[in-house]
């Protein structure tokens, strides 16, 4: 049964997948993504060679010691998830969402470790596996927004020369205004003396004709 589980949850992350990692974010996806199973494939071996944890059935047992199925592939996109949900929440929102992740999939995993073999808690218990998880979710969280802020200041500092370069391109156009405005209003002016005399003249001319 729990090779058919592994295989069920391999086949619904790949399905996932693309509809995970969008491609308008995919720099930030990705970093989130690789980031999340380096986090979980080092926490998760220091647990297990501190004999606290075990993965009896996994993947390429004599590879690994870790289930390099949550760490590499399910947990990320759980992270993707969680860092688009969260992208736009504030503080208190971070935490009251973050418990939407950490409290079922605690749940989860008591129930699991009790009917499969999935999980073995050696020295272990359901809210070191809650502190854990959200551990994990708020690193990732300030990892998501220091790459965030960022990239929202290269931008900045890119745009920055180009509006100089158009402001000095347009400097030649106000200096040129700037020497010809007297010459204009000067123009401007003999016009308006030249054509009221001739209007006044217009005026008398047509009375007289009267």
């Amino acid at each position: 049964m729990e090779r058919f589980m592994m295989r069920m949850l391999f086949v619904s992350c790949l399905a996932a997948a693309p509809f995970v990692l969008k491609r308008r974010h995919l720099p930030m996806h990705l970093t989130v993504f690789f980031a999340k199973g380096i986090l979980s494939t080092a926490v998760d071996s220091v647990f297990i060679k501190r004999n606290k944890i075990e993965y009896p059935v996994r993947p390429f047992p004599n590879i690994f010691d870790t289930n390099i199925l949550y760490d590499l592939l399910f947990y990320p996109l759980l992270s993707v998830i969680w860092v688009r949900w969260t992208s736009k929440s504030k503080p208190l929102g971070i935490v009251l969402k973050s418990l939407c992740f950490s409290v079922p999939m605690s749940i989860a995993q008591w129930i699991m470790e009790k009917r499969t073999r999935l999980f073995q808690w050696k020295s272990w218990s359901v809210l070191q596996t809650f502190a854990y998880i959200n551990f994990t979710l708020f690193t990732i969280r300030a990892l998501a927004g220091a790459v965030h802020l960022f990239t929202k200041k290269n931008k900045q500092e890119l745009k920055a020369p180009k509006q100089r370069e158009s402001s000095l391109m347009a400097l030649p156009l106000r200096m040129k205004d700037r020497w010809l405005r007297p010459f204009t209003n000067t123009v401007q002016a003999d016009a308006r003396h030249r054509f009221v005399p001739q209007a006044q003249a217009a005026v008398e001319s047509a009375d007289v004709m009267h």
